[in-house]
């Protein structure tokens, strides 16, 4: 799959998450493979870029390619100064989100709630679009609700205005998270635009990723939730993808491995106190895929040191079984 001018080498890419996709995290995620990482999604009005969050959402990859900041909020122009801001600083792709349910973004008439204003979408978009001259792309749902699903006159209009590629999150803003995706509208999305067209929702194991590329007939794949707590569902995909089988599952030192350097990378990144702050929810979702984690989780979240989280973790894995999700069986691999 290309966007603009860069070629992308695996068609599974990690979706951007505010909170949760942070550098740190999209270095982890490429080191097993995604094709391309984005950044947390940041605000367009640049008056508000002066907190630390802000900094460091805006913090660019540059050992990466290509470099993808996503921008949300309701105002052309503020979409085009924050878009060309963003390329000064090094970004290579602007990708702006229509996609996001939380009712604090739509609330502002930002994120999934501009679904209900095409001409704003449309100014929106040609806006951003004529501020840069790198690949501009669109995120959103298949509409604002199960009677408003015009995620195919949406998609329509991005492609007018010039946009690279669209990834669509199957399910409405009313849906948020439940339910089914939608892939057979993502489908219909894909008959009417010729731009890459990228599915998102429930992609959870490599079987399922092939059902959605099927059904979906798109381009590539959007891994968000999934990859939560299993960074390493890139590779899985990738093999599965290339090979028709399962990736070998990978042993209790290598998870142990993956963890602690991820650690590490958020102390570096974050400093200290606010790592350890930040490590707490990425160990509960590691947990989720560890074997009788309950008590090692209740230890590890509530500590205030790195190096008291580094040494529950170390001593979970010392002569103990971990449950390995895909698999679905113990392993006990040293």
């Amino acid at each position: 799959m290309r966007i603009g001018p860069y070629e992308l080498k695996s068609p599974f890419l990690l979706a951007p998450m505010a909170g949760i996709t942070d550098a740190p995290f999209r270095r982890l995620c490429r080191r097993f493979g995604a094709g391309m990482t984005t950044s947390e999604m940041t605000t367009a009005d640049i008056s508000l870029w002066n907190t630390e969050k802000s900094r460091r959402r805006l913090d660019l990859d540059m050992d990466a390619e290509p470099r993808v900041v996503q921008i949300a909020g309701s105002d052309p122009q503020q979409f085009a100064i924050a878009a060309a801001l963003c390329v000064s600083r090094g970004a290579q792709i602007i990708d702006i989100n229509m996609g996001c349910p939380a009712r604090k973004v739509c609330s502002k008439l930002a994120g999934s709630a501009l679904l209900q204003d095409t001409k704003l979408v449309s100014r929106i978009l040609e806006s951003v679009v004529s501020s840069v001259a790198v690949p501009v792309t669109l995120k959103i749902r298949t509409g604002w609700d199960k009677r408003h699903r015009n995620g195919v006159e949406i998609a329509q209009i991005a492609e007018a205005s010039g946009i690279s590629a669209i990834a669509v999150h199957g399910r409405t803003r009313a849906c948020r998270f439940k339910g089914a995706a939608e892939y057979a509208t993502i489908a219909q999305i894909r008959d009417k635009v010729s731009i890459p067209v990228i599915a998102n929702g429930d992609i959870t194991t490599s079987e399922k990723s092939l059902e959605v590329l099927r059904l979906s007939r798109a381009d590539g794949l959007m891994i968000g939730r999934a990859a939560q707590g299993r960074p390493w569902i890139f590779r899985e995909l990738n093999y599965f993808f290339e090979t028709g089988s399962h990736a070998p599952s990978l042993d209790k030192s290598e998870v142990r491995d993956i963890i602690l350097d991820h650690l590490g990378d958020l102390y570096q990144f974050y400093g200290e106190t606010t790592g350890v702050r930040v490590a707490r929810k990425h160990l509960t979702w590691y947990c989720a895929g560890l074997y009788n984690a309950q008590e090692f989780r209740s230890q590890v979240v509530r500590v205030d040191s790195a190096s008291e989280q580094i040494r529950l973790t170390r001593e979970f894995f010392v002569s103990r079984p971990f449950f390995d999700r895909q698999a679905g069986r113990d392993s006990l691999a040293a």
